[in-house]
């Protein structure tokens, strides 16, 4: 309740301040642990870093499913209607129900894959992305295809991108990206700015925005404490860009 109640209406004139109505918006969906509660949430990414919009503590430990990532999102897409919006995430929202949702609400998502999701080229057999030739630094776009064995997704590409190798800088696994976006350089550039939700949780669980009056709280104030803890993070985030 107090993440409707008092967040929402904040985080609305936030986004209003800095956004224009029909501007593309970049949403990352993503789940962490925050010491014992399994915390979810969606966030607008804004210089490299992330906004909390909304989030709810999951009762259970691990992933979440379909039910609990569309009601993630809903308070999001209805907060957010004068935009034009794009749901990023990882492998754990790779589902095709997920996507086949998402193009009913009309937005744009790029939706990470695992390796070992089965693809279907036009005039050729189903295989597992990792069964594809990709060697490092190559990029492909495969229209027309069908995602999934048993429940067949066919409206949206498959990206592949797949960052050079550098002595420093090494991507282990290429990006296989579902995606109702065009072509591929809107879907890489869109998955790039994901992580910037993970910036934020390491800046909150870490960082100099980790206040000890906020590292400890009961369960009753859990929202409350997250409110407290992201005002201070904005405030300090809109400091270090100006």
């Amino acid at each position: 309740m107090s993440v409707t109640l008092i967040w929402l209406p904040l985080i609305e004139e936030i986004i209003k301040l800095k956004f224009k109505p029909g501007e593309k918006l970049y949403l990352a969906i993503d789940r962490t642990q925050w010491s014992d509660k399994n915390l979810f949430m969606i966030a607008v990414i804004t210089e490299k870093r992330a906004i909390p919009i909304y989030w709810q503590f999951l009762d259970k430990k691990g992933a979440s499913n379909l039910a609990e990532q569309q009601a993630l999102i809903r308070p999001a897409l209805k907060l957010l209607k004068s935009y034009e919006l794009v749901i990023l995430g990882d492998r754990e929202f790779h589902s095709v129900e997920l996507a086949k949702w998402l193009l009913t609400k009309k937005v744009y998502f790029v939706l990470r894959q695992k390796k070992n999701t089965y693809l279907k080229e036009k005039g050729k057999i189903y295989q597992k992305l990792d069964s594809l030739k990709i060697v490092s630094g190559v990029k492909s776009f495969l229209t027309g295809v069908k995602v999934r064995k048993e429940k067949g997704f066919s409206q949206g590409s498959i990206g592949i991108y797949w960052k050079r190798q550098y002595r420093e800088n090494k991507e282990e696994q290429p990006w296989y990206l579902l995606t109702n976006f065009p072509n591929l350089q809107e879907a890489i550039k869109a998955y790039k700015k994901r992580v910037g939700i993970e910036a934020m949780f390491k800046d909150c669980k870490t960082g100099g925005y980790n206040e000890r009056r906020f590292q400890s709280f009961h369960r009753k104030s859990d929202s409350i404490g997250l409110i407290n803890r992201y005002c201070l993070y904005i405030l300090i985030l809109k400091r270090s860009i100006n």
